[in-house]
């Protein structure tokens, strides 16, 4: 599938001038140059938009560079998809696992094992000797939907690997752990170096680039901007700054006025299938506070606020927004609540413009259609001057957009509609340091203007640098309730495995 080329042989990836042009004219990747070396971890940083996923789905055969050259282990490649890069040992993990929920795992691996010519038997046999290999527990008799975060991770891995990868690409792969599962995975990686395996890096998380990182590329709107030969070197200031210039401080938070009550959920309970996934939980938001609730992926929370939004009927318990109960989403809505979601795909609709998704996300919250070309031009002009949301026009597909941008969409949409309560799940998940710092600053405003604010957040970090009171799930029940003064993540990672 190609040519040798002496001067990439030394590398276990080569890639050379890679441009990405969209065919509406946005050119995602300018004259890209990136390399991996055999058993290193090489972190790739960027703002949401700055093109490093697009560089990698290049990579994976997922989309196909407009300009450029490819080389692995020394040869010239063109994929015809990822496949073809997946037989040429390249793997990629993303940050929303690629598992079938409702097959075993060794069901989800050995369909893709499958796909690669492997039976059945050895398909069996690989998976436990590279889980074996790498000191991983697996079962492989467990339903993906029964594992928490970190196991299914760990499946991701192991499929790959079993699969022959000597490349893996990892996306933001801590956003949806505990520290004790990250942990584990910053163990993995050492052993995945000891095996002779290159990693690419993706995340926003600075201090996890000082800490697993030998080499780090920079993107910053479609070029390189820096590469950084020593990490040990530099710093996390440092790095923030190649990537997004100078950002903003935080915005403060002292303790502000507590006002009157706006949320109030008394012993609710809910069931999913005849399982109980939240047990009499109890809590309460007032105005001009953050309430954080901590916990894993799939310890509740989920369920608790498809309750409080008027989703899910509680099978015990009762749900108030100012005094009003909640039986239907409407009721959540009218009694002026605000919604931002955790996982913008089911949010959005992505084919669409910009405009037409201001226009779904107001007649959710409202059944109040607006079909005004003027008045989505002038929500448009408004997101874009308040929320400096980067969109060509109104009508330019959302799914164009980078994440930060969708995000900021979705944010926006809700705070010009107004709302007096928000409860706002993983609103910065998967995002760059500089949409981060933009959305936590304005969370800190509203809840300063009067809002109470219900923060759903798998990101300890989000939690203790917002909250004023934190809750703690989980199996379905709150397990220690924190004052912002007596909160560490020692004190929460106890209580998030109790």
């Amino acid at each position: 599938m190609g040519e040798n080329a002496s001067g990439n042989a030394g590398h276990a990836v080569a890639m050379r001038g890679i441009v990405k042009v969209y065919p509406d004219g946005v050119k995602a990747l300018d004259n890209v140059d990136f390399t991996l070396r055999a058993g290193e971890v090489h972190a790739l940083l960027g703002e949401n938009g700055a093109g490093k996923t697009t560089l990698m789905r290049i990579l994976y055969g997922e989309i196909k560079p407009t300009m450029g050259e490819i080389y692995v282990w020394g040869r010239k490649v063109s994929w015809r998809g990822p496949w073809d890069a997946i037989r040429n040992g390249i793997a990629m993990v993303y940050q929303q696992f690629r598992l079938v929920e409702s097959m075993t795992v060794e069901e989800n691996i050995a369909i893709y094992l499958s796909s690669l010519g492997l039976g059945r038997s050895e398909a069996r046999r690989r998976t436990l000797e590279t889980a074996e290999r790498l000191g991983l527990e697996i079962d492989l008799a467990k339903t993906v939907a029964d594992l928490p975060m970190g196991a299914r991770q760990r499946v991701e891995i192991i499929k790959a690997l079993s699969g022959g990868a000597k490349v893996l690409i990892l996306d933001e792969p801590t956003s949806n752990l505990t520290p004790l599962e990250a942990e584990k995975l910053f163990s993995t990686l050492r052993l995945l170096k000891d095996m002779g395996v290159s990693v690419v890096y993706i995340t926003h998380k600075l201090g996890e680039v000082v800490r697993v990182a030998d080499r780090v590329t920079v993107l910053r709107r479609g070029r390189v901007s820096a590469v950084i030969e020593d990490v040990g070197r530099t710093s996390e200031e440092e790095l923030a700054r190649l990537m997004v210039g100078t950002l903003p401080p935080p915005t403060p938070r002292p303790p502000g006025k507590v006002g009157r009550e706006l949320l109030s959920v008394r012993g609710v309970s809910v069931v999913v299938d005849g399982v109980e996934r939240v047990r009499e939980v109890s809590l309460e938001v007032r105005e001009g506070e953050i309430v954080g609730i901590a916990g894993v992926a799939g310890n509740g929370q989920e369920e608790l606020v498809d309750a409080i939004i008027g989703l899910r009927r509680p099978v015990r318990g009762s749900i108030e927004v100012q005094g009003r109960r909640i039986e239907g989403s409407l009721d959540f809505y009218r009694a002026g609540g605000g919604y931002i979601a955790g996982d913008r795909g089911k949010v959005l609709a992505m084919d669409y413009s910009v405009a037409e998704n201001i226009a779904f996300l107001y007649y959710t919250a409202s059944k109040t259609l607006l079909l005004r070309r003027s008045r989505l031009e002038d929500l448009f002009r408004r997101l874009v001057e308040r929320f400096r949301l980067v969109a060509r026009s109104p009508w330019t597909p959302v799914g164009r957009l980078s994440g930060g941008n969708q995000q900021k969409v979705i944010v926006g949409s809700e705070v010009l509609r107004g709302f007096k309560l928000l409860v706002a799940v993983n609103p910065t998940q998967g995002l760059d340091i500089a949409t981060t710092s933009f959305v936590r600053n304005l969370l800190s405003e509203l809840a300063r203007q009067g809002a109470g604010i219900l923060l759903v957040s798998t990101d300890l970090d989000e939690i203790l640098e917002l909250s004023d009171r934190i809750y703690v799930m989980s199996g379905g029940r709150v397990t220690g309730v924190l004052e912002r003064s007596q909160a560490t993540p020692e004190k929460l990672g106890v209580l998030m495995g109790a």
